[in-house]
């Protein structure tokens, strides 16, 4: 590969440390965690919570973190889990948005959180997801688990692997709701990566954000449903999240809400009462978007300066791009220096494809690798026929 120019870059970052990652698709990203700081320490965060902690979405960095591995009871915060498995069985084609579910005598008899499912009755499964965001229906928990897995049993099997798929270490499942049941925990960390994961099924937002609604049931009744994350109504960019209670659990949230380019989640377990959770969660919200910010390393929508030369094709250059935009996450007004080294093969043979890898970014901080963000063509490149081949000689004669 032919090496290319060295870039360097002064960007925003912190004086201890921070993040840089790379977009991939939608929201999903490559990403290197970088721990900003032990727990509290230059913070200018507290909390009342047992546990809390508090993240960037897309790189994973931590701003904030106490007792974030604890191992405690989560309450209804466990339905990130069951979420989690519901829309990934709908990307695998298991089930789809608009099917019907029969609900089964077990799920409509759920106690506790509900919207009052009839036993036999059948529901779309977009309403069930949409009452288990909404009003945290445990019924409606119950009645997926059995669609997916046979039963909650089973459904449970499925909770405790996708733990191990994520590294979620301090985390057992043993129903789908967060009612109480031994032995059942997770930590605020483990919760905050869970609810990340989740957020990356875009459709989540569609219900995350609802504050007040209606559950149909068949016949016509319906049942009135209000979101219980009050920030989605109070708090500007907040648009998900999961409220927790039990006697063991205390007052839990999980709750995530984006500013700009940055989005931030943040974890509280185990608050006295409801008020505090909330305000808990606003005061490091607030703290975040006031302290940090997302900057631009890489801007994968613009096109690279330089070209390859194109063999065979309709036209002699290929433009190319980066394939994937890349960030870095830091402290507001310290600043750090970044360098941007691109290499790129010499030339390619038509006919080309957009997006085959023709190069490379490297992204360094301060001499040291950080990420490597492809090249790719920017464009389709045919292969060049028999009357293009003319029109380019009968161009080249009648220059000379």
């Amino acid at each position: 590969m032919k090496r290319g120019k060295k870039i360097a870059v002064v960007l925003l970052s912190s004086a201890f440390a921070f993040g840089v990652y790379s977009k991939i698709g939608n929201n999903s990203f490559v990403s290197r965690e970088i721990e900003c700081y032990a727990a509290g320490v230059e913070s200018g965060i507290s909390v009342s919570a047992k546990s809390a902690f508090v993240m960037e979405s897309d790189t994973q960095t931590t701003i904030y973190a106490k007792e974030e591995n604890k191992r405690l009871p989560i309450a209804s915060m466990c339905k990130i889990m069951t979420l989690l498995l519901s829309f990934e069985a709908i990307d695998c084609g298991v089930l789809e948005f608009s099917e019907q579910i029969t609900v089964s005598e077990n799920a409509a008899a759920m106690g506790g959180s509900q919207v009052f499912l009839e036993a036999n009755a059948s529901y779309p499964v977009k309403e069930l997801i949409k009452s288990i965001i909404v009003c945290s229906a445990n019924d409606s928990c119950v009645a997926m688990a059995e669609a997916i897995a046979g039963s909650e049993e089973a459904f449970v099997v499925k909770m405790n692997e996708k733990t191990k798929e994520l590294g979620l270490e301090n985390t057992l499942f043993a129903n789908c709701t967060g009612l109480p049941k031994e032995p059942q925990y997770s930590s605020a960390k483990d919760v905050a990566k869970m609810l990340n994961k989740l957020i990356e099924h875009e459709e989540y937002f569609e219900f995350g954000k609802i504050w007040m609604d209606k559950f149909q049931h068949p016949e016509g009744r319906y049942t009135e449903i209000s979101n219980t994350n009050r920030l989605v109504r109070f708090y500007d960019g907040c648009d998900g999240g999961k409220t927790g209670f039990t006697n063991q659990a205390g007052f839990c949230l999980a709750a995530t809400a984006k500013r700009n380019n940055m989005r931030i989640i943040s974890v509280v377990i185990g608050e006295e009462n409801s008020k505090q959770r909330f305000d808990d969660v606003r005061r490091t919200f607030d703290h975040a978007f006031a302290n940090y910010s997302l900057k631009t390393v890489v801007d994968g929508e613009v096109p690279l300066g330089e070209s390859v030369v194109a063999v065979g094709g309709k036209t002699k250059q290929l433009k190319v791009i980066p394939q994937r935009s890349g960030f870095i996450f830091g402290k507001k007004g310290e600043k750090e220096n970044v360098t941007t080294e691109w290499s790129m093969i010499k030339s390619v043979k038509a006919p080309v494809s957009a997006g085959e890898v023709v190069g490379e970014i490297v992204v360094y901080k301060d001499g040291v690798e950080v990420d490597r963000i492809p090249l790719v063509a920017a464009e389709n490149l045919e292969k060049a026929n028999v009357f293009d081949n003319f029109k380019e000689i009968a161009n080249a004669w009648n220059f000379s």
